[in-house]
């Protein structure tokens, strides 16, 4: 029976998240355009959001981005969690936070696998 690759299980999970994600932001109801308002954006950021997550969705689910693609999704995350906390919502950062550490565990998945750029890890 042949191993199933885990971690690329693990990656294309992570990778449906933020095709959801970007699904809804670009398809924002009345109450996610509301708060994109309150926080302060202008009223077309949640495109550049969406395509943001699309984007790291196509990044996360190809072996060869994954790497990259997983710390652009991590930037997008804290950005969200700060944006949050910076509002008082502090219990809403926790969402962003947990997918922040799944794809700190994806990062490490990838690099330890060797699939960092040019299939070898990289040294800091």
């Amino acid at each position: 029976m042949k191993k199933l690759p885990w971690r690329d299980i693990y990656a294309w999970l992570l990778a449906a998240f933020f095709v959801l994600g970007g699904g809804m932001n670009l398809l924002a109801s009345p109450e996610i355009l509301a708060d994109y308002r309150r926080w302060g954006y202008p009223d077309w950021f949640h495109y550049v959001t969406g395509v943001m997550e699309w984007t790291a969705a196509v990044l996360i689910a190809i072996p060869a981005t994954r790497l990259a693609g997983s710390v652009f999704a991590g930037t997008i995350m804290a950005a969200a969690a700060g944006t949050v906390a910076l509002n008082g919502e502090f219990s809403h950062a926790i969402p962003p936070l947990t997918v922040l550490a799944l794809l700190g565990v994806n990062v490490w998945l990838t690099w330890s696998k060797g699939a960092a750029p040019g299939g070898e890890r990289n040294s800091l």
